[in-house]
């Protein structure tokens, strides 16, 4: 069915401008001044802005395995909340998807359950042990192009080389969770600090992250993949990214909105706990200009729900993470578009939808224009609302979000010319 968005202003081409937008299924059909069409659905945008969806590259939906934390459709539903209409799911599950057989049931509880596009990851490696490599070859056929063994890092050199060769063989991408244990004791659960150690918690080094990401950087050099770090941290982190570019190899990395947001004197408890810990408000503005001047490439959310019960425990045995999929634009945008000013609009949308889409090969997503995926958002940019984790599409509630105010709003999100989100 044919549908047409009037009376809005489009990011098109790096600027808002008054447009019309008409679409189907099939993408988008035509961007004009104004658009005759008779028989077709008018969507009125009521002067708010039209985006093209958000892109998440690291999303935890939980399921299968655990579901009283999150679902395929719970968390699907908070994306299209959030404004996503792509999003990546991370394979820490049960049975993780390491070979054929686990991935088609996967694949097809995805296929009729999600209400935005949900592209799973593989594992690098059987039941994410760091082992032995996972049978990619087998998940690749089945449209499989992405791995990660994310929760953990692939310790052994040898066994990270061979699945860094088994990746650039099949033309896919790695993105990795680092972290070397040897550097987390047991029970730690903050940034190393002054701070912590005031507060009687134990730390966890910069030197957790960045080691084994310049191992993983290095290699990445050697075998030519494509590489992407996951939710960068550190200022050490930042600087062997920066390094690594320069020696030309093919590698980009992501950055979290928490990240950007808060600092490790930021934390009250548990739901201010994750992995990687908030850290310095030197390591924060590294980060920030990091992701300005293209060292870190693009924004991604990180959700990882947890229960109540998950998180209602001393900071040592509290599991790490917050969700964010329906926090993470309205924060960003609050906060570096409309006070700060340090940012456009155009810069988050680039970091939030268009180079994510570039990077994992996603054709004809995050940008509008004729030809393009009809996947699209709705936005107030004029209003002020707040935080409430209890109306929250997702399961989760373990947010250091709830009660802050933010001067934006999605209203609508439609995901393959269908609405799948709108405001009541």
């Amino acid at each position: 069915m044919k549908r047409r968005i009037t009376n809005a202003e489009v990011l098109y081409n790096g600027t808002l401008q008054k447009l019309e937008i008409l679409f189907d299924e099939t993408g988008i059909l035509r961007v004009a001044e104004t658009i005759d069409c008779e028989e077709c659905e008018v969507i009125d945008a009521h002067g708010y802005a039209v985006l093209p969806g958000l892109i998440d590259v690291h999303v935890h939906l939980r399921e299968p395995g655990f579901e009283a934390k999150e679902t395929i459709a719970t968390g699907s539903a908070a994306a299209a909340h959030g404004g996503f209409t792509t999003i990546f799911a991370m394979p820490n599950l049960n049975p993780f998807p390491d070979c054929a057989e686990t991935m088609k049931p996967y694949l097809e509880k995805i296929r009729t359950d999600a209400v935005v596009n949900v592209l799973p990851y593989g594992t690098i490696t059987k039941g994410e042990k760091g082992a032995e490599v996972s049978d990619m070859a087998a998940m690749n056929e089945l449209g499989i192009r992405w791995f990660s063994d994310d929760g953990v890092g692939v310790e052994n050199d040898a066994i990270m080389e061979k699945a860094q060769k088994e990746v650039k063989r099949l033309d896919a991408l790695m993105a990795c969770h680092t972290e070397d244990m040897n550097y987390r004791r047991p029970g730690a659960s903050v940034h190393e600090s002054g701070y912590a150690a005031q507060k009687g918690w134990l730390g966890i080094p910069s030197e957790c992250e960045s080691e084994q990401l310049k191992r993983d950087l290095k290699l990445a050099e050697q075998t030519g993949l494509r590489y992407h770090g996951c939710h960068i941290s550190a200022k050490q982190s930042v600087e062997a990214l920066r390094e690594a570019k320069a020696n030309g190899a093919d590698v980009s990395a992501e950055v979290t909105a928490h990240h950007l947001l808060l600092e490790e004197d930021d934390v009250k408890g548990p739901n201010w706990k994750m992995n990687p810990p908030l850290r310095s408000h030197e390591d924060r503005m590294s980060l920030i200009e990091a992701l300005e001047d293209g060292t870190l490439d693009f924004i991604a959310s990180d959700h990882a729900p947890h229960t109540y019960a998950d998180k209602d425990k001393p900071m040592a045995q509290a599991a790490f993470g917050i969700i964010s999929l329906e926090t993470s634009f309205p924060l960003l945008y609050t906060e570096f578009v409309k006070r700060q000013k340090r940012w456009t609009l155009p810069q988050l949308v680039e970091w939030m939808s268009t180079k994510p889409a570039k990077r994992f090969g996603l054709e004809n997503k995050g940008v509008i224009r004729e030809g393009a995926a009809s996947d699209l958002i709705i936005v107030n940019l004029d209003t002020e609302t707040v935080i409430h984790a209890d109306q929250f599409a997702s399961k989760g509630r373990n947010t250091p979000f709830d009660g802050w105010t933010v001067n934006c709003e999605i209203t609508e999100t439609i995901c393959g010319g269908k609405t799948v989100y709108q405001k009541n």
